[in-house]
């Protein structure tokens, strides 16, 4: 949590996920290399390791803000004007909202290795997005930020 903001998080992967991912990138590239020589002995190597390292990181790239007045989730953003209630979900309450009776005009930034997330209700007469669904590993704190920024605006 910053001083200015009331809220800040960065859904980045999990530790075990890059040395995972560049162990899956590094045995796809002795399978293409397989003994050859010349340039296949090592464009493999060169392509597919730089391109995990950047898969993982723009998976992990998303950050949640709570700042002057609005929820920022990635280049996504929201006044709290329009914010009714956020509710805090954990796993299985996520499950929930996000399962078979999901409303489709949802908007969800979800996160699979990421537990938590919080619903935020929305209250805009001009949009028909119900709420918004947002990953987080802090649910209390988020919804605590959202209703908080909402009442001193």
């Amino acid at each position: 949590m910053a001083a200015t903001a009331g809220y800040a998080e960065r859904l980045g992967l999990p530790w075990w996920a890059w040395p995972a991912g560049l162990a899956v990138a590094g045995l796809l590239a002795a399978e293409l290399w397989m003994g050859a020589s010349g340039v296949r002995a090592w464009l493999p190597f060169v392509l597919l390791l730089p391109a995990a390292a950047a898969t993982l990181w723009w998976l992990g790239r998303i950050r949640v803000t709570v700042q002057g007045g609005e929820l920022r989730v990635d280049d996504a953003r929201l006044p709290v004007r329009f914010v009714a209630d956020a509710v805090p979900l954990d796993a299985a309450g996520r499950r929930e909202v996000l399962g078979v009776g999901s409303d489709p005009l949802a908007f969800v930034v979800q996160r699979p290795w990421v537990g938590g997330a919080v619903q935020v209700v929305l209250d805009d007469p001009d949009d028909p997005t119900p709420f918004w669904v947002v990953s987080t590993r802090h649910p209390v704190e988020l919804a605590t930020a959202l209703l908080a920024a909402r009442d001193a605006a």
